[in-house]
């Protein structure tokens, strides 16, 4: 395979690998080293393309399970938490962007508390917006057991999002 035809596979999807692997290692250079790995992993598979019905699918197990490891390794213990901003340069007013981005912060912190699986799910149903069939080939789950594990998610993050902004009120 050539390069143009590998780049033209690849490239729609490798932002969402980079949000997988973001949201596992939380480090914004982590994520860019374990894509830079798994693209490179691609690269040297490319032959085999052929035998995968979904490439797309193949490179998020390939994120996940590199991520896992590395969270796994002796190296995890150097990771470091970096906040990111998620903003938008719209013409709303300062306090609604300062609120917005306060829950997104949230969000993400309450995603990072979640149990693996749930985490994982959350992830790729809700931010990447795979369908559940996609998910279950990515993550070897039945659906059902993808639907109860986004279903606890959603509800664990809706009751600590709920409790925060509540907070002495009541």
């Amino acid at each position: 395979m050539k390069q143009v035809e590998f780049l033209t596979i690849v490239m729609p999807f490798k932002d969402k690998l980079f949000r997988l692997a973001k949201r596992l290692l939380v480090s914004t250079e982590e994520a860019e080293d374990a894509t830079q790995e798994v693209l490179l992993k691609l690269w040297t598979k490319n032959s085999a393309f052929e035998k995968y019905n979904n490439v797309e699918a193949f490179a998020m197990t390939m994120t996940k399970n590199f991520c896992l490891d590395r969270l796994k390794s002796k190296q995890a213990g150097n990771l470091k938490l970096v906040h990111s901003n998620y903003t938008d340069d719209s013409s709303t007013s300062l306090q609604k962007q300062v609120e917005a981005n306060d829950s997104v912060s949230w969000v993400e912190k309450i995603m990072e508390e979640l149990p693996e699986q749930q985490k994982l799910v959350l992830q790729l149903r809700d931010v990447e917006e795979y369908d559940f069939e996609e998910i279950a080939e990515m993550l070897d789950m039945q659906p059902t057991a993808i639907r109860v594990a986004l279903s606890r998610a959603r509800k664990t993050v809706r009751e600590k999002l709920l409790e925060k902004h509540s907070y002495g009120i009541g």
